[in-house]
Protein backbone atom coordinates (compact mmCIF):
# COMPACT_ATOMS: atom_id res chain seq x y z
CA UNK A 1 0.00 0.00 0.00
CA UNK A 2 1.20 3.63 -0.71
CA UNK A 3 0.71 6.17 1.61
CA UNK A 4 -1.20 9.60 0.19
CA UNK A 5 -0.10 13.18 1.45
CA UNK A 6 -1.71 16.01 0.98
CA UNK A 7 0.33 19.10 2.39
CA UNK A 8 1.86 17.12 4.29
CA UNK A 9 -0.64 15.76 6.36
CA UNK A 10 -1.20 11.28 5.89
CA UNK A 11 -5.18 11.14 5.07
CA UNK A 12 -4.93 7.29 3.22
CA UNK A 13 -3.59 4.54 1.60
CA UNK A 14 -3.78 3.50 -2.47
CA UNK A 15 -2.53 -0.02 -3.94
CA UNK A 16 -2.72 1.58 -7.64
CA UNK A 17 -0.90 4.86 -6.89
CA UNK A 18 -0.08 5.42 -10.95
CA UNK A 19 -3.75 5.08 -11.98
CA UNK A 20 -4.76 7.22 -9.24
CA UNK A 21 -2.07 10.26 -10.53
CA UNK A 22 -3.48 9.75 -14.04
CA UNK A 23 -7.15 10.60 -12.49
CA UNK A 24 -6.27 13.35 -10.92
CA UNK A 25 -3.92 14.74 -14.01
CA UNK A 26 -7.06 14.45 -16.29
CA UNK A 27 -9.29 16.02 -13.70
CA UNK A 28 -7.03 18.69 -13.45
CA UNK A 29 -7.06 19.32 -16.88
CA UNK A 30 -10.69 19.15 -17.50
CA UNK A 31 -11.21 21.92 -15.07
CA UNK A 32 -13.18 19.39 -12.44
CA UNK A 33 -10.57 20.38 -10.17
CA UNK A 34 -8.68 23.66 -9.67
CA UNK A 35 -5.01 23.76 -11.75
CA UNK A 36 -3.27 24.71 -8.64
CA UNK A 37 -2.87 20.96 -7.43
CA UNK A 38 -0.27 18.80 -8.30
CA UNK A 39 0.41 15.34 -7.63
CA UNK A 40 3.55 13.21 -7.87
CA UNK A 41 4.81 9.76 -6.95
CA UNK A 42 8.40 9.26 -5.09
CA UNK A 43 8.88 5.67 -5.96
CA UNK A 44 11.63 5.49 -3.23
CA UNK A 45 9.08 5.71 -0.30
CA UNK A 46 6.59 4.86 -2.04
CA UNK A 47 4.64 7.42 -1.18
CA UNK A 48 1.98 9.97 -3.04
CA UNK A 49 1.82 13.56 -2.59
CA UNK A 50 -0.68 16.08 -3.44
CA UNK A 51 0.48 19.47 -3.05
CA UNK A 52 -2.53 22.49 -2.98
CA UNK A 53 -0.44 25.01 -0.57
CA UNK A 54 0.44 28.56 -1.80
CA UNK A 55 4.23 29.67 -2.37
CA UNK A 56 5.11 26.65 -4.35
CA UNK A 57 7.12 27.71 -7.35
CA UNK A 58 5.37 26.74 -10.89
CA UNK A 59 5.51 27.24 -14.50
CA UNK A 60 3.95 26.57 -17.30
CA UNK A 61 4.58 23.87 -19.98
CA UNK A 62 2.82 22.23 -22.89
CA UNK A 63 1.01 18.78 -22.59
CA UNK A 64 2.69 15.90 -25.08
CA UNK A 65 0.42 13.17 -25.45
CA UNK A 66 1.46 10.15 -27.51
CA UNK A 67 4.49 12.06 -28.85
CA UNK A 68 2.50 15.00 -30.21
CA UNK A 69 2.19 18.42 -28.28
CA UNK A 70 -1.51 19.77 -27.83
CA UNK A 71 -0.38 22.79 -28.50
CA UNK A 72 -1.18 22.94 -32.74
CA UNK A 73 -0.46 25.48 -35.71
CA UNK A 74 -4.20 26.88 -35.04
CA UNK A 75 -4.12 27.49 -31.64
CA UNK A 76 -1.24 29.36 -32.49
CA UNK A 77 -3.28 31.49 -35.55
CA UNK A 78 -6.01 32.32 -32.71
CA UNK A 79 -3.61 33.77 -30.49
CA UNK A 80 -2.31 35.64 -33.14
CA UNK A 81 -6.15 36.84 -34.09
CA UNK A 82 -6.93 37.15 -30.28
CA UNK A 83 -9.53 34.27 -30.83
CA UNK A 84 -7.41 32.66 -28.05
CA UNK A 85 -5.96 33.69 -24.62
CA UNK A 86 -3.15 32.44 -22.29
CA UNK A 87 -6.37 31.23 -19.86
CA UNK A 88 -8.27 29.43 -22.42
CA UNK A 89 -5.35 27.26 -22.97
CA UNK A 90 -5.18 26.76 -19.87
CA UNK A 91 -9.28 26.06 -19.39
CA UNK A 92 -8.73 23.44 -22.58
CA UNK A 93 -5.81 21.26 -21.18
CA UNK A 94 -3.06 22.30 -23.32
CA UNK A 95 -0.95 23.90 -21.14
CA UNK A 96 -0.49 23.15 -17.66
CA UNK A 97 1.47 24.29 -14.81
CA UNK A 98 3.83 22.03 -12.76
CA UNK A 99 5.57 22.86 -9.68
CA UNK A 100 9.11 21.41 -8.35
CA UNK A 101 7.61 18.11 -6.84
CA UNK A 102 5.37 16.78 -10.00
CA UNK A 103 8.48 17.84 -12.48
CA UNK A 104 9.94 14.68 -10.74
CA UNK A 105 8.01 12.63 -12.93
CA UNK A 106 7.22 14.40 -15.78
CA UNK A 107 9.76 13.77 -18.99
CA UNK A 108 10.33 16.97 -20.80
CA UNK A 109 11.32 18.01 -24.75
CA UNK A 110 13.44 21.23 -25.02
CA UNK A 111 12.14 21.24 -28.90
CA UNK A 112 9.97 19.98 -30.70
CA UNK A 113 11.98 17.88 -32.76
CA UNK A 114 13.24 16.27 -29.70
CA UNK A 115 9.69 14.34 -29.08
CA UNK A 116 9.70 10.80 -28.21
CA UNK A 117 6.59 9.05 -27.16
CA UNK A 118 8.16 8.79 -23.79
CA UNK A 119 8.03 12.64 -23.47
CA UNK A 120 4.81 13.96 -21.29
CA UNK A 121 5.79 17.68 -21.90
CA UNK A 122 7.98 20.72 -23.66
CA UNK A 123 8.89 23.88 -23.00
CA UNK A 124 7.33 27.02 -24.52
CA UNK A 125 10.67 28.44 -25.76
CA UNK A 126 14.18 27.01 -24.03
CA UNK A 127 14.47 30.70 -23.20
CA UNK A 128 12.28 30.59 -20.52
CA UNK A 129 14.56 28.82 -18.76
CA UNK A 130 16.15 32.18 -18.37
CA UNK A 131 15.92 35.11 -16.28
CA UNK A 132 15.49 39.21 -17.23
CA UNK A 133 19.12 39.72 -16.49
CA UNK A 134 20.21 36.49 -18.06
CA UNK A 135 17.81 37.14 -21.36
CA UNK A 136 20.37 40.50 -21.49
CA UNK A 137 23.24 38.74 -22.84
CA UNK A 138 23.37 37.49 -26.49
CA UNK A 139 24.45 34.15 -27.73
CA UNK A 140 24.68 33.00 -23.89
CA UNK A 141 24.51 28.81 -25.66
CA UNK A 142 27.87 29.79 -26.83
CA UNK A 143 28.74 30.67 -23.32
CA UNK A 144 29.93 28.31 -20.37
CA UNK A 145 27.05 27.64 -17.46
CA UNK A 146 29.25 29.80 -14.92
CA UNK A 147 29.95 32.62 -16.95
CA UNK A 148 26.25 33.54 -18.24
CA UNK A 149 25.71 33.30 -14.02
CA UNK A 150 28.45 36.29 -13.61
CA UNK A 151 27.31 38.39 -16.69
CA UNK A 152 23.81 38.19 -15.44
CA UNK A 153 24.92 39.17 -11.83
CA UNK A 154 26.72 41.99 -13.86
CA UNK A 155 24.26 43.43 -15.74
CA UNK A 156 22.11 44.14 -12.50
CA UNK A 157 25.49 46.13 -11.57
CA UNK A 158 25.92 48.20 -14.73
CA UNK A 159 25.57 51.84 -14.44
CA UNK A 160 23.15 53.47 -16.68
CA UNK A 161 19.65 55.06 -16.17
CA UNK A 162 17.33 53.33 -13.66
CA UNK A 163 14.63 55.38 -13.35
CA UNK A 164 13.44 58.06 -16.13
CA UNK A 165 12.04 60.83 -13.19
CA UNK A 166 15.59 60.09 -11.37
CA UNK A 167 15.34 63.94 -11.16
CA UNK A 168 12.89 63.71 -8.78
CA UNK A 169 13.62 61.24 -6.65
CA UNK A 170 15.64 61.42 -3.53
CA UNK A 171 17.31 57.46 -3.09
CA UNK A 172 19.84 57.54 -0.77
CA UNK A 173 22.86 56.83 -3.69
CA UNK A 174 22.43 56.06 -7.34
CA UNK A 175 24.64 56.22 -10.43
CA UNK A 176 23.53 58.00 -13.84
CA UNK A 177 25.35 56.82 -17.02
CA UNK A 178 25.78 60.51 -18.88
CA UNK A 179 25.60 59.22 -22.22
CA UNK A 180 24.18 55.71 -22.91
CA UNK A 181 23.26 53.94 -25.71
CA UNK A 182 21.34 50.46 -26.89
CA UNK A 183 23.25 48.13 -28.02
CA UNK A 184 24.36 46.99 -31.46
CA UNK A 185 23.70 43.29 -30.64
CA UNK A 186 20.15 42.58 -28.79
CA UNK A 187 17.67 39.99 -27.09
CA UNK A 188 14.21 39.86 -27.74
CA UNK A 189 14.42 41.21 -23.89
CA UNK A 190 15.04 44.34 -24.73
CA UNK A 191 12.24 45.27 -26.74
CA UNK A 192 9.98 43.22 -23.79
CA UNK A 193 10.95 45.67 -21.31
CA UNK A 194 11.27 48.98 -23.24
CA UNK A 195 15.16 48.92 -22.62
CA UNK A 196 15.68 52.06 -24.75
CA UNK A 197 14.12 53.78 -21.69
CA UNK A 198 16.88 52.24 -19.11
CA UNK A 199 20.38 51.46 -20.93
CA UNK A 200 23.03 51.17 -18.97
CA UNK A 201 26.40 50.35 -21.29
CA UNK A 202 27.99 52.02 -24.41
CA UNK A 203 28.70 50.32 -27.95
CA UNK A 204 32.76 50.22 -28.06
CA UNK A 205 35.46 49.50 -30.50
CA UNK A 206 37.54 46.72 -29.36
CA UNK A 207 40.73 44.93 -30.10
CA UNK A 208 42.08 41.38 -29.05
CA UNK A 209 45.33 41.86 -28.37
CA UNK A 210 48.17 41.68 -25.40
CA UNK A 211 49.63 45.27 -25.26
CA UNK A 212 52.83 45.24 -23.60
CA UNK A 213 52.15 43.69 -20.29
CA UNK A 214 49.35 46.15 -19.58
CA UNK A 215 46.11 44.00 -19.92
CA UNK A 216 47.66 40.81 -17.77
CA UNK A 217 45.12 38.78 -16.38
CA UNK A 218 41.80 40.48 -16.36
CA UNK A 219 43.23 44.23 -16.90
CA UNK A 220 41.89 46.68 -19.49
CA UNK A 221 43.29 49.19 -21.63
CA UNK A 222 41.32 52.22 -22.57
CA UNK A 223 41.65 55.29 -25.08
CA UNK A 224 42.39 58.40 -23.28
CA UNK A 225 40.81 60.12 -25.99
CA UNK A 226 37.70 57.86 -26.17
CA UNK A 227 37.27 58.95 -22.07
CA UNK A 228 38.01 62.62 -23.12
CA UNK A 229 34.73 62.09 -25.88
CA UNK A 230 32.61 61.29 -22.69
CA UNK A 231 33.29 57.37 -22.63
CA UNK A 232 31.51 55.63 -19.94
CA UNK A 233 31.32 58.86 -17.98
CA UNK A 234 28.64 59.11 -15.20
CA UNK A 235 27.18 60.77 -12.08
CA UNK A 236 27.31 59.85 -8.53
CA UNK A 237 23.87 61.14 -6.64
CA UNK A 238 24.02 60.65 -3.00
CA UNK A 239 21.62 61.77 -0.88
CA UNK A 240 21.68 63.93 2.91
CA UNK A 241 18.43 64.65 4.54
CA UNK A 242 18.03 66.07 8.19
CA UNK A 243 14.65 66.45 9.74
CA UNK A 244 13.55 69.06 12.66
CA UNK A 245 12.07 66.14 15.23
CA UNK A 246 9.69 66.90 18.53
CA UNK A 247 11.01 65.56 21.50
CA UNK A 248 9.01 65.33 25.34
CA UNK A 249 8.84 68.75 26.86
CA UNK A 250 8.11 70.50 23.74
CA UNK A 251 11.73 70.81 22.44
CA UNK A 252 12.73 70.40 19.16
CA UNK A 253 15.41 70.37 16.69
CA UNK A 254 16.22 73.82 14.93
CA UNK A 255 17.96 73.57 10.82
CA UNK A 256 19.59 76.86 10.60
CA UNK A 257 23.41 77.80 11.04
CA UNK A 258 24.48 76.74 14.29
CA UNK A 259 25.00 79.94 17.09
CA UNK A 260 28.57 80.10 18.55
CA UNK A 261 27.80 79.43 22.28
CA UNK A 262 26.52 75.63 21.40
CA UNK A 263 28.08 72.70 22.35
CA UNK A 264 30.17 71.46 19.72
CA UNK A 265 30.16 74.57 17.58
CA UNK A 266 32.91 73.98 14.89
CA UNK A 267 33.81 77.67 14.34
CA UNK A 268 32.58 80.40 11.65
CA UNK A 269 34.66 78.16 8.97
CA UNK A 270 32.82 75.17 9.21
CA UNK A 271 29.20 76.84 7.93
CA UNK A 272 30.54 79.24 5.17
CA UNK A 273 29.09 76.82 2.66
CA UNK A 274 25.80 77.70 4.44
CA UNK A 275 22.72 80.09 3.22
CA UNK A 276 20.74 82.10 6.08
CA UNK A 277 18.00 79.15 6.15
CA UNK A 278 21.66 76.61 6.87
CA UNK A 279 21.07 74.62 3.79
CA UNK A 280 24.05 74.40 1.10
CA UNK A 281 22.85 76.36 -1.86
CA UNK A 282 22.32 74.29 -5.36
CA UNK A 283 26.08 74.11 -7.05
CA UNK A 284 27.95 74.60 -4.22
CA UNK A 285 31.32 72.44 -4.14
CA UNK A 286 31.11 70.32 -0.99
CA UNK A 287 34.53 68.73 0.44
CA UNK A 288 34.48 65.54 2.69
CA UNK A 289 33.70 66.13 6.15
CA UNK A 290 32.04 69.37 5.22
CA UNK A 291 28.53 70.85 6.91
CA UNK A 292 25.57 70.45 3.90
CA UNK A 293 22.74 71.03 6.63
CA UNK A 294 23.16 72.82 9.34
CA UNK A 295 20.86 71.58 12.69
CA UNK A 296 20.99 72.13 16.51
CA UNK A 297 19.55 69.53 18.89
CA UNK A 298 18.28 69.64 22.36
CA UNK A 299 20.82 67.49 24.82
CA UNK A 300 19.53 64.38 25.94
CA UNK A 301 19.03 62.32 29.00
CA UNK A 302 18.08 65.85 30.90
CA UNK A 303 17.42 65.21 34.81
CA UNK A 304 14.59 67.35 36.94
CA UNK A 305 16.81 69.57 37.45
CA UNK A 306 18.23 70.26 34.21
CA UNK A 307 14.70 71.27 33.10
CA UNK A 308 15.54 74.08 34.14
CA UNK A 309 18.53 75.47 32.09
CA UNK A 310 17.89 77.23 29.07
CA UNK A 311 19.07 78.70 26.19
CA UNK A 312 22.97 77.93 24.58
CA UNK A 313 23.88 75.12 27.26
CA UNK A 314 21.02 73.06 26.36
CA UNK A 315 21.72 72.81 22.98
CA UNK A 316 24.28 70.59 21.26
CA UNK A 317 25.65 70.75 17.17
CA UNK A 318 24.22 67.74 14.86
CA UNK A 319 24.76 69.10 11.64
CA UNK A 320 24.78 67.12 8.65
CA UNK A 321 28.29 66.39 7.11
CA UNK A 322 29.41 65.04 3.74
CA UNK A 323 30.69 61.26 3.96
CA UNK A 324 33.99 60.69 4.58
CA UNK A 325 36.02 60.28 1.41
CA UNK A 326 33.22 61.75 -0.87
CA UNK A 327 32.81 64.89 -2.29
CA UNK A 328 30.29 66.56 -4.72
CA UNK A 329 28.51 69.44 -5.70
CA UNK A 330 24.93 70.22 -4.11
CA UNK A 331 22.74 69.20 -7.32
CA UNK A 332 19.30 69.61 -5.94
CA UNK A 333 16.96 70.22 -2.49
CA UNK A 334 14.15 69.50 -1.46
CA UNK A 335 11.97 71.13 1.69
CA UNK A 336 8.88 69.13 2.63
CA UNK A 337 7.20 67.44 5.86
CA UNK A 338 7.95 64.83 7.79
CA UNK A 339 5.28 61.86 8.92
CA UNK A 340 4.64 64.30 12.37
CA UNK A 341 4.61 67.48 10.41
CA UNK A 342 7.79 68.42 10.95
CA UNK A 343 9.69 70.12 8.72
CA UNK A 344 12.24 67.79 6.01
CA UNK A 345 14.87 68.64 4.62
CA UNK A 346 16.93 66.35 1.76
CA UNK A 347 19.78 67.68 -0.17
CA UNK A 348 20.62 65.54 -3.09
CA UNK A 349 24.74 65.47 -4.04
CA UNK A 350 26.02 65.03 -7.55
CA UNK A 351 29.77 63.79 -7.96
CA UNK A 352 31.06 63.29 -11.69
CA UNK A 353 33.01 60.07 -12.21
CA UNK A 354 35.16 59.88 -15.00
CA UNK A 355 37.11 56.23 -15.92
CA UNK A 356 39.83 56.02 -13.93
CA UNK A 357 42.85 53.49 -13.51
CA UNK A 358 40.84 51.11 -11.31
CA UNK A 359 37.23 51.62 -12.60
CA UNK A 360 35.59 48.14 -13.15
CA UNK A 361 34.27 47.19 -16.68
CA UNK A 362 32.72 44.28 -18.12
CA UNK A 363 30.97 42.57 -21.18
CA UNK A 364 27.47 40.64 -20.76
CA UNK A 365 29.18 37.71 -20.94
CA UNK A 366 31.00 37.54 -17.59
CA UNK A 367 34.64 39.01 -18.54
CA UNK A 368 34.74 41.43 -16.06
CA UNK A 369 38.38 43.66 -15.04
CA UNK A 370 39.47 46.87 -14.07
CA UNK A 371 41.26 49.30 -16.19
CA UNK A 372 45.11 48.76 -16.08
CA UNK A 373 46.12 52.18 -18.10
CA UNK A 374 44.55 54.90 -19.88
CA UNK A 375 46.54 55.14 -23.01
CA UNK A 376 46.73 58.12 -25.73
CA UNK A 377 45.27 58.16 -28.58
CA UNK A 378 48.20 58.19 -30.42
CA UNK A 379 49.69 55.68 -28.91
CA UNK A 380 47.22 53.11 -29.46
CA UNK A 381 47.63 50.43 -31.90
CA UNK A 382 45.27 51.76 -35.28
CA UNK A 383 44.06 49.55 -38.63
CA UNK A 384 44.32 50.11 -41.87
CA UNK A 385 41.27 52.22 -42.25
CA UNK A 386 42.71 54.43 -38.93
CA UNK A 387 40.19 53.16 -36.38
CA UNK A 388 41.48 53.53 -33.21
CA UNK A 389 39.99 50.69 -30.27
CA UNK A 390 38.26 52.19 -27.52
CA UNK A 391 39.63 49.44 -25.49
CA UNK A 392 42.45 46.47 -25.78
CA UNK A 393 40.74 43.59 -24.19
CA UNK A 394 43.22 40.29 -23.56
CA UNK A 395 43.30 37.48 -25.55
CA UNK A 396 44.10 34.87 -22.95
CA UNK A 397 40.71 35.48 -21.18
CA UNK A 398 38.77 33.50 -23.49
CA UNK A 399 40.67 29.93 -23.60
CA UNK A 400 40.15 29.28 -19.85
CA UNK A 401 36.45 30.56 -19.69
CA UNK A 402 35.20 29.52 -22.67
CA UNK A 403 33.39 32.57 -23.53
CA UNK A 404 32.17 32.10 -27.42
CA UNK A 405 29.51 34.51 -27.19
CA UNK A 406 31.97 37.27 -26.70
CA UNK A 407 34.07 36.89 -29.63
CA UNK A 408 30.45 36.31 -31.51
CA UNK A 409 29.15 39.70 -30.10
CA UNK A 410 32.28 41.54 -31.58
CA UNK A 411 32.13 39.87 -35.11
CA UNK A 412 27.69 40.50 -35.21
CA UNK A 413 28.63 44.14 -33.27
CA UNK A 414 31.09 44.64 -36.27
CA UNK A 415 28.58 43.98 -39.05
CA UNK A 416 25.76 45.81 -37.09
CA UNK A 417 27.95 49.28 -37.17
CA UNK A 418 28.77 48.82 -40.76
CA UNK A 419 24.55 47.80 -41.69
CA UNK A 420 23.51 50.86 -39.43
CA UNK A 421 21.07 48.14 -37.68
CA UNK A 422 20.31 46.25 -34.71
CA UNK A 423 21.17 42.65 -34.86
CA UNK A 424 19.53 40.06 -32.65
CA UNK A 425 21.64 37.77 -30.93
CA UNK A 426 18.96 35.87 -28.40
CA UNK A 427 19.88 32.94 -26.92
CA UNK A 428 18.75 30.15 -28.65
CA UNK A 429 17.35 31.97 -31.75
CA UNK A 430 20.88 33.92 -33.00
CA UNK A 431 21.60 34.61 -36.13
CA UNK A 432 24.12 31.42 -37.82
CA UNK A 433 27.69 31.87 -37.38
CA UNK A 434 28.12 31.11 -41.27
CA UNK A 435 25.56 33.73 -42.27
CA UNK A 436 27.67 36.33 -39.69
CA UNK A 437 30.84 35.61 -41.73
CA UNK A 438 28.91 35.71 -44.87
CA UNK A 439 27.61 39.53 -44.33
CA UNK A 440 31.39 40.82 -43.17
CA UNK A 441 32.80 39.07 -46.74
CA UNK A 442 30.25 40.79 -48.60
CA UNK A 443 31.79 44.23 -47.00
CA UNK A 444 35.56 43.48 -47.87
CA UNK A 445 36.66 42.50 -44.97
CA UNK A 446 37.62 39.32 -44.03
CA UNK A 447 35.06 36.46 -42.31
CA UNK A 448 36.49 36.13 -38.83
CA UNK A 449 36.92 39.59 -38.28
CA UNK A 450 40.89 39.76 -38.00
CA UNK A 451 42.50 42.72 -39.33
CA UNK A 452 46.08 44.29 -40.00
CA UNK A 453 47.35 46.59 -37.14
CA UNK A 454 50.01 49.14 -36.80
CA UNK A 455 51.77 50.41 -33.73
CA UNK A 456 50.72 53.76 -32.57
CA UNK A 457 54.02 54.56 -31.08
CA UNK A 458 56.28 53.24 -33.90
CA UNK A 459 53.62 52.94 -37.29
CA UNK A 460 55.38 49.38 -37.34
CA UNK A 461 52.78 46.67 -38.76
CA UNK A 462 51.65 43.98 -36.07
CA UNK A 463 52.81 40.33 -37.56
CA UNK A 464 49.88 38.97 -36.48
CA UNK A 465 46.59 39.88 -37.52
CA UNK A 466 44.41 41.35 -34.83
CA UNK A 467 40.57 40.31 -34.13
CA UNK A 468 38.84 43.82 -33.62
CA UNK A 469 35.13 44.40 -33.79
CA UNK A 470 32.31 45.81 -31.74
CA UNK A 471 30.75 45.27 -28.38
CA UNK A 472 28.63 46.52 -25.79
CA UNK A 473 30.26 47.25 -22.46
CA UNK A 474 29.03 48.03 -19.00
CA UNK A 475 30.58 50.46 -16.30
CA UNK A 476 30.03 48.60 -13.09
CA UNK A 477 28.77 50.53 -9.97
CA UNK A 478 32.16 49.31 -7.72
CA UNK A 479 34.24 52.18 -8.74
CA UNK A 480 37.84 53.00 -6.87
CA UNK A 481 37.58 56.59 -6.05
CA UNK A 482 34.35 55.16 -4.17
CA UNK A 483 36.80 52.20 -2.38
CA UNK A 484 39.73 54.04 -2.08
CA UNK A 485 40.53 54.43 1.84
CA UNK A 486 43.64 54.72 4.02
CA UNK A 487 44.49 55.93 7.47
CA UNK A 488 47.24 56.26 9.48
CA UNK A 489 45.83 57.97 12.97
CA UNK A 490 42.32 57.59 13.54
CA UNK A 491 39.10 56.60 15.76
CA UNK A 492 38.85 53.34 17.82
CA UNK A 493 35.99 51.25 19.23
CA UNK A 494 35.18 51.61 22.78
CA UNK A 495 35.16 48.11 23.40
CA UNK A 496 38.28 46.86 22.34
CA UNK A 497 40.42 49.68 21.75
CA UNK A 498 41.08 48.92 18.29
CA UNK A 499 40.42 50.94 14.99
CA UNK A 500 37.02 51.41 14.09
CA UNK A 501 35.65 49.05 10.62
CA UNK A 502 34.95 50.70 7.41
CA UNK A 503 35.67 53.88 5.32
CA UNK A 504 32.80 55.68 6.60
CA UNK A 505 34.38 55.60 10.14
CA UNK A 506 37.41 56.78 8.73
CA UNK A 507 38.67 52.77 10.12
CA UNK A 508 41.86 50.81 9.77
CA UNK A 509 42.60 48.10 6.93
CA UNK A 510 42.23 44.86 8.33
CA UNK A 511 45.55 42.81 8.33
CA UNK A 512 45.09 38.90 8.80
CA UNK A 513 47.34 36.08 8.96
CA UNK A 514 47.22 35.77 4.59
CA UNK A 515 48.87 39.14 4.67
CA UNK A 516 51.05 38.85 7.44
CA UNK A 517 52.13 35.42 5.28
CA UNK A 518 52.78 37.92 2.38
CA UNK A 519 54.87 40.88 4.69
CA UNK A 520 56.62 37.67 5.56
CA UNK A 521 57.45 36.58 2.14
CA UNK A 522 58.65 39.98 0.86
CA UNK A 523 61.15 39.86 3.70
CA UNK A 524 58.90 42.75 5.89
CA UNK A 525 58.63 41.00 8.51
CA UNK A 526 59.54 44.44 10.86
CA UNK A 527 56.17 45.93 9.50
CA UNK A 528 54.29 43.64 11.76
CA UNK A 529 55.56 44.74 14.27
CA UNK A 530 53.20 47.88 14.38
CA UNK A 531 50.44 46.11 12.41
CA UNK A 532 50.09 43.51 15.28
CA UNK A 533 50.17 46.29 17.89
CA UNK A 534 46.96 48.58 17.47
CA UNK A 535 45.33 47.91 21.10
CA UNK A 536 48.72 47.50 22.61
CA UNK A 537 47.85 48.25 26.40
CA UNK A 538 49.69 47.83 29.72
CA UNK A 539 47.57 46.19 32.52
CA UNK A 540 48.41 45.69 36.05
CA UNK A 541 48.51 42.18 37.23
CA UNK A 542 48.38 40.67 40.42
CA UNK A 543 51.71 38.33 41.05
CA UNK A 544 50.22 36.42 44.04
CA UNK A 545 46.76 35.74 42.49
CA UNK A 546 47.38 36.26 38.54
CA UNK A 547 44.25 38.41 37.99
CA UNK A 548 43.68 42.12 36.50
CA UNK A 549 44.30 44.80 39.53
CA UNK A 550 43.74 48.56 39.98
CA UNK A 551 45.62 51.73 39.43
CA UNK A 552 44.20 54.39 41.30
CA UNK A 553 45.54 57.22 40.03
CA UNK A 554 44.23 60.06 42.35
CA UNK A 555 46.48 58.16 44.84
CA UNK A 556 49.17 56.57 42.13
CA UNK A 557 48.38 53.29 44.35
CA UNK A 558 48.35 49.94 42.71
CA UNK A 559 46.15 47.01 44.43
CA UNK A 560 44.61 44.10 43.99
CA UNK A 561 40.92 44.04 44.13
CA UNK A 562 40.89 40.13 44.87
CA UNK A 563 43.40 39.84 47.58
CA UNK A 564 44.05 43.00 48.79
CA UNK A 565 47.88 42.48 47.45
CA UNK A 566 50.15 45.23 46.32
CA UNK A 567 52.49 42.80 44.61
CA UNK A 568 51.89 44.04 40.96
CA UNK A 569 53.44 44.13 38.12
CA UNK A 570 52.50 45.69 34.69
CA UNK A 571 51.97 43.34 31.84
CA UNK A 572 52.16 44.63 28.03
CA UNK A 573 49.44 42.53 26.12
CA UNK A 574 46.46 43.25 23.50
CA UNK A 575 43.41 44.67 24.55
CA UNK A 576 41.96 42.61 23.44
CA UNK A 577 43.42 39.94 25.59
CA UNK A 578 42.48 41.67 28.77
CA UNK A 579 38.81 41.88 27.25
CA UNK A 580 38.66 38.11 26.75
CA UNK A 581 40.15 37.79 30.22
CA UNK A 582 36.92 40.05 31.26
CA UNK A 583 34.76 37.44 29.71
CA UNK A 584 36.15 34.36 30.84
CA UNK A 585 35.56 36.05 34.58
CA UNK A 586 31.95 36.85 33.80
CA UNK A 587 31.59 32.68 33.21
CA UNK A 588 32.73 31.96 36.44
CA UNK A 589 36.45 30.80 34.52
CA UNK A 590 39.31 31.86 36.74
CA UNK A 591 42.26 33.10 34.01
CA UNK A 592 45.72 33.32 36.29
CA UNK A 593 48.33 34.90 34.56
CA UNK A 594 51.75 34.25 35.98
CA UNK A 595 53.94 36.82 35.00
CA UNK A 596 57.75 35.99 34.34
CA UNK A 597 60.53 38.08 34.32
CA UNK A 598 62.28 38.66 30.97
Amino acid sequence: MSDIFIDGKYIAATKNPEKLINIIKEKRRRGEIPNEVNVTYLKHIDALKILTDSGRLRRPLIIVEDGKPKLTKEHLEKIRKNKLTWTDLINQGIIEYLDAEEEENAYIALNENDITKEHTHLEIDPLVILGISTSFAPFIEFNRGDRVNYGAKMIGQAIGIYALNYLKRVDTKTNIMIYPQNPLVKTHMYDILNYENHPSGQNITIAVMSFEGYNMEDAIIINKSSIERGLLWSYLFRTYEAEEKRYMGGQEDIIGIPDPGVKGYQGEDAYKHLDEDGIASPETKLKSDEVVIGKVSPLRFLGSLDQFITGLENIRETSVKIRHGEEGIVDRVFLTEGQEGSKLVKVVLRDLKRPEIGDKLASRHGQKGVIGLILPQEEMPFSENGVVPDLIFNPHGIPSRMTIGQLLEILTGKIAALEGKQIDGSGFHSTPEKKLREILESYGFRNDGKETLYNGRTGERFESQIFIGNIFYQKLDHLVSNKLHSRSKGPVTLLTKQPTEGKSKKGGLRLGEMEKDCLIAHGASLVLKERFSSDKAKVPICKDCGLVAIHDRIKNKKYCPICGGTNIVDVEMSYAFKLLLDELKSMLIYPKIVPKED
